[in-house]
């Protein structure tokens, strides 16, 4: 028997704890505040910020929001920026990916403060990361470590595959289940023979936006497995791994939808008052 692991539910724990927190600091007069910045008229990350902000308010949070137009040169997204880093208000930045494609994401990124980044996608961010000092981290990937450890998954001592080798999930999440004691291979798209990498593995974790890549001949039985994949089909929602040809092979594996997408949100409402803190900390 597959469990299927809930992560709308563990994600709405956090979101409800962020929330307590986040009165218990308006009482003492620091509200956390997000302030998320949308470049052009992409649907989908209208509809992510849209969510994003609802997650926002419904915490408690305030709420600053910047839309610019899809024209809006590197210059004037780099003066957003500089604005609400400079705004003691901010707890924290979030820009929006996918930028046009004539804007270089990368160095509007490294412009959003430390404490402020949220997302964890600075080089400073990653470079603290990569040293195990103290640091805002990746959201998804903080998504996976929690849906992990609430399902008493064993991560000191187990062996991980990390299928996937992004700079917003494969990479900080390896280091992530390093720090904790895993072994772990990472594999990509250079990778041969993919099934004798994943197939030891006591955790394998999808993350290739490759829809439908992983099935059983790459896992063993009773590995937990966790699709960070999502893909919109005629069907619906789908994700990295085929889930159903895993029922009764896998110990557990995570949905497509309710798996590691709600937990996304709830670990950027939760570095987001971190951020908070840490700035009360370091003033």
């Amino acid at each position: 028997m597959t469990t299927r692991i809930d992560g709308r539910k563990l994600a709405q724990q956090i979101r409800s704890k962020v929330a307590e927190d986040v009165a218990a600091a308006g009482a003492s007069g620091r509200v956390p505040g997000l302030a998320t910045i949308l470049v052009g008229d992409d649907p989908a990350s209208a509809v992510y910020v849209a969510a994003k902000r609802r997650a926002i308010r419904e915490a408690g949070m305030r709420d600053f929001h910047r839309a610019l137009p899809a024209r809006a040169t590197q210059e004037e997204v780099a003066a957003v920026i500089d604005e609400l880093a400079a705004d003691p208000a901010v707890s924290g930045i979030l820009l929006q990916l996918p930028l046009p494609g004539r804007l270089d994401a990368p160095a509007l990124i490294d412009r959003i403060p430390v404490a402020k980044d949220v997302d964890g996608l600075t080089t400073a961010s990653a470079g603290l990361l990569a040293r195990g000092v103290h640091g805002l981290r990746p959201c998804t990937p903080l998504g996976v470590i929690e849906l992990l450890d609430a399902e008493g998954i064993p991560i000191e001592g187990a062996r991980a595959a990390v299928v996937g080798w992004g700079e917003l999930v494969g990479r900080p999440l390896a280091q992530l289940l390093l720090r904790r004691g895993a072994t772990v291979t990472v594999a990509h798209e250079f990778t041969t023979d993919l099934a004798a990498v994943t197939r030891p593995a006591d955790i394998v974790v999808a993350a290739t936006g490759v829809r439908g890549l992983i099935g059983p001949e790459h896992i063993k039985p009773g590995a937990a497995v966790i699709d960070v994949g999502m893909h919109r089909t005629e069907a619906g929602l789908t994700g990295d791994v085929r889930a159903a040809e895993l029922e009764g092979i896998a110990g557990c594996i995570t949905p497509v939808p309710g798996g590691v997408g709600p937990m996304t949100i709830a670990m950027l409402m939760r570095n987001t008052l971190y951020a908070a803190q840490w700035e009360r900390t370091a003033a």
